[in-house]
């Protein structure tokens, strides 16, 4: 997945059904763009009954994100090792750290300093 181009989807929700999501979303330690993503991938295996999208169709009640993800993996083979679990998962979370970084960056609170070859504060020059 940390492979493919990335694009960006909008919508447009009542703010009532955006907090709710954002609750959720902070439940299962989830950014909003991953918890997005999970919910309408889990929608998809529901409405069309495609056990191609992965995952068990089941999530996990009470269970955190990262358990449910890596029911998620497991379902999609017959045995998984730990170097491929962490092959998988570790992904994810670049792609959540890209959304942090580019989040941050759009709203001004941290920019990349290519003396420095880093990120910095914006208030740190």
């Amino acid at each position: 997945m940390a492979d493919e181009d990335r694009v960006v989807v909008k919508t447009y929700v009542p703010s009532e059904q955006k907090a709710t999501w954002r609750e959720h979303a902070e439940e299962l330690d989830m950014t909003q763009s991953e918890f997005l993503r999970t919910m309408v991938q889990a929608g998809r295996r529901g409405f069309l009954g495609d056990p191609e999208e992965g995952g068990s169709g089941d999530a996990t009640p009470g269970g955190s994100g990262l358990e449910d993800r890596v029911l998620s993996v497991v379902d999609s083979a017959s045995v998984v090792s730990w170097d491929e679990l962490v092959a998988e998962l570790s992904g994810d979370f670049e792609d959540r750290l890209d959304d942090a970084v580019q989040s941050l960056s759009e709203s001004g609170a941290i920019r990349f300093d290519p003396r420095r070859e880093g990120y910095v504060r914006q208030d740190d020059q």
